[in-house]
């Protein structure tokens, strides 16, 4: 009998959006992929082959098969920069003619996957109305892939002043309540799809992105649809774009701090906000020479993206658990000013980060 086993050698990083996701027996019992995908592989993420699985595994190997042991290469250097004091940009609407080409707006009565406007990954915001009755709707989304947040506003043109109402995601399929607007015409519903990593083995890997059926308002469809992708590739100027706001909320005064094996968690502080936001942050390293590899803890923050020098080094989501800090490679950092941004952050509990030299 001959025992066939497999395993991952090395782990590695879904930068960007391009993490997969895995199902079970039908396409609701839907989840994502982390950005980290090392798996406790023997060779870690960042390099690292002192670790006890490693070791036990060359171990083994060289007393089944004889093979000599040569000398472990030594660690990548890793660094921490310290704590990363955050400030609030932007809000979300308040710059969306910046990170959207009306260009590329696509017109449809029905909502249109994310694949046929050409955006693939990221995000799409489905803006629709409707007219309120009573003190509330009902908004029913069956299948959405995979989890959107929802807002409503009185104005039809302008998309600032949005009122966040719920989200409604692709494993619960729930429906969701939203409050009735006193408007002097019709209520504009906007609808901000993210597309969390595509399904990638078995019977559902052909899987689309975004709003993939009708939309209902107390169970009349809603037309006339017009979507919106969105861009990040302009994050490190955010700044540039209106001034920088501090973050003044009294609960906001003392940060969440994490760093290495010897540090702990400690303060933890945050306040709730309901619209996604944009908050930058600064870290400063000294000479070429200490350039090194770093990871970014996000203990204690809810949901969103982060950029490093407009690199997009993945998505966080520690309240979900369970990666709370993500990789960062020494080529995306650079001597002197390096920016950190957080966007499209979701139910935003807020705080400061830190760099560390592990990821625990």
């Amino acid at each position: 009998m001959v025992l066939l086993y497999s395993m991952m050698a090395h782990g590695g990083t879904n930068f960007g959006f391009y993490n997969g996701a895995n199902t079970g027996q039908t396409e609701y019992e839907y989840k994502a992929d982390l950005t980290s995908y090392d798996y406790d592989a023997p060779i870690k993420e960042h390099g690292d082959v002192h670790n006890p699985k490693y070791k036990a595994l060359r171990r083994v190997i060289h007393e089944c098969t004889g093979t000599p042991l040569h000398p472990l290469p030594a660690d990548i250097e890793r660094a921490s920069y310290g704590l990363v004091k955050l400030q609030k940009v932007a809000s979300f609407f308040d710059i969306f003619d910046k990170i959207c080409d009306p260009l590329k707006v696509a017109v449809s009565e029905q909502p249109l996957s994310m694949e046929l406007t050409g955006q693939m990954f990221g995000f799409l915001l489905y803006v629709s109305e409707y007219q309120g009755k009573g003190p509330y709707s009902i908004l029913s989304i069956p299948k959405v892939h995979d989890r959107a947040q929802v807002f409503v506003s009185c104005s039809l043109d302008d998309v600032r002043n949005q009122i966040y109402a719920g989200v409604i995601e692709r494993w619960s399929s729930k429906t969701l309540q939203i409050p009735t607007l006193n408007c002097s015409s019709n209520i504009r519903l906007s609808i901000l799809v993210e597309n969390m990593g595509r399904v990638n083995y078995g019977p559902y890997i052909f899987d689309q992105k975004g709003i993939l059926s009708t939309v209902e308002i107390d169970g009349v469809t809603l037309h006339h649809w017009k979507m919106y992708p969105l861009s990040f590739n302009l994050l490190e100027n955010l700044s540039k774009f209106q001034p920088i706001q501090q973050i003044t909320d009294a609960r906001a005064s003392k940060v969440s701090s994490h760093g290495g094996s010897q540090n702990k968690l400690r303060d933890l502080s945050f306040y709730l906000n309901e619209e996604p936001e944009f908050y930058e942050g600064h870290f400063h390293i000294d000479s070429n020479s200490t350039v090194k590899d770093t990871f970014i803890s996000f203990r204690g923050w809810n949901k969103g993206v982060a950029f490093v020098n407009n690199f997009n080094i993945g998505r966080f989501w520690p309240v979900m658990g369970p990666q709370c800090a993500l990789y960062v490679p020494a080529p995306i950092l650079r001597s002197g000013d390096n920016i950190v941004t957080c966007s499209y952050i979701s139910l935003f509990l807020a705080g400061n980060l830190r760099t560390a030299r592990s990821k625990s």
